[in-house]
């Protein structure tokens, strides 16, 4: 694949969202080998809450790191991306040795668009005698957006290595394809990622949208059903349609598709 085809395939899945797994590192927080032990003792981590609920709870008590974690989450997960990284940035000054806080940081960063600092703070939170096949993936994750291919897919075969066939960096593999314009090679990993054991609803999400960006809206939005509810689902590829047709996208990836052969 060449590179001049990564521009268009970019700017595509950030006008339909597309979401990469491995920064959604929250979920490290229950592993005690990802941190010091200062945010893990914590009892109040707010699971179960709504959004309103954390952030009461969060005012009261700012020093609890996995609370806080759990709040930039939630934040995250409304849209509202630059108070999540306030949040998350007060995390790290308060704990800024434990490898959890900084590895969602990391996530707040990218988020957020300063993919550089994220980088930073994803290395941060390696040990290179311990390496976590996690914040190897998310680490690719960032230099797949800066553009850094070879570097990325390296990573993501070395977490392969500790983790074979973990779906997490299957679909993140899977999404370096997609940024680079190779749908087809694309799909090949996210079928993969989510035939296996262990596979969530992201990674199936990101299936529904290589193949909707290949056209089969149909096939998506049966893919995208067996998470969402029917009118999510038509809604979400009614979406991408939208968008496809909008930007003349999907005949620009096929002309390069083309001049590629």
């Amino acid at each position: 694949m060449t590179r001049n085809r990564r521009p268009a395939a970019k700017r595509l899945l950030l006008a339909t969202g597309a979401a990469i797994v491995a920064l959604s590192l929250a979920s490290c927080a229950s592993d005690r080998n990802m941190t010091t032990g200062s945010v893990s003792r914590s009892a109040h981590t707010g699971a179960g809450m709504s959004l309103d609920q954390l952030g009461q709870a969060y005012v009261k008590d700012t020093r609890n790191g996995a609370l806080a974690m759990r709040y930039a989450e939630a934040l995250q997960a409304a849209g509202q991306t630059d108070q999540s990284l306030a949040v998350m940035r007060k995390a790290a000054i308060d704990f800024p040795n434990d490898r959890t806080v900084l590895a969602a940081y990391g996530k707040a960063l990218a988020a957020a668009g300063e993919l550089e600092p994220a980088l930073d703070a994803v290395r941060r939170a390696q040990t290179p005698e311990y390496p976590d096949w996690r914040l190897m993936s998310a680490e690719a994750a960032i230099l797949d957006q800066l553009n850094q291919t070879n570097e990325a897919r390296a990573l993501y075969r070395r977490a392969l290595e500790m983790r074979p066939d973990e779906p997490s960096v299957l679909s993140n593999l899977g999404m370096s394809y997609v940024l680079e314009g190779d749908l087809k090679t694309a799909e090949i990993y996210m079928r993969k990622a989510t035939a296996t054991a262990g596979a969530d609803s992201r990674v199936r999400q990101n299936l529904a949208l290589v193949v909707g960006l290949q056209g089969r809206f149909q096939e998506a939005e049966q893919i995208a059903r067996s998470e969402l509810s029917p009118e999510q689902a038509k809604a979400n590829v009614s979406y991408l349609r939208s968008m496809l047709s909008q930007q003349n996208a999907w005949n620009q990836l096929e002309q390069e598709e083309k001049n590629t052969n």
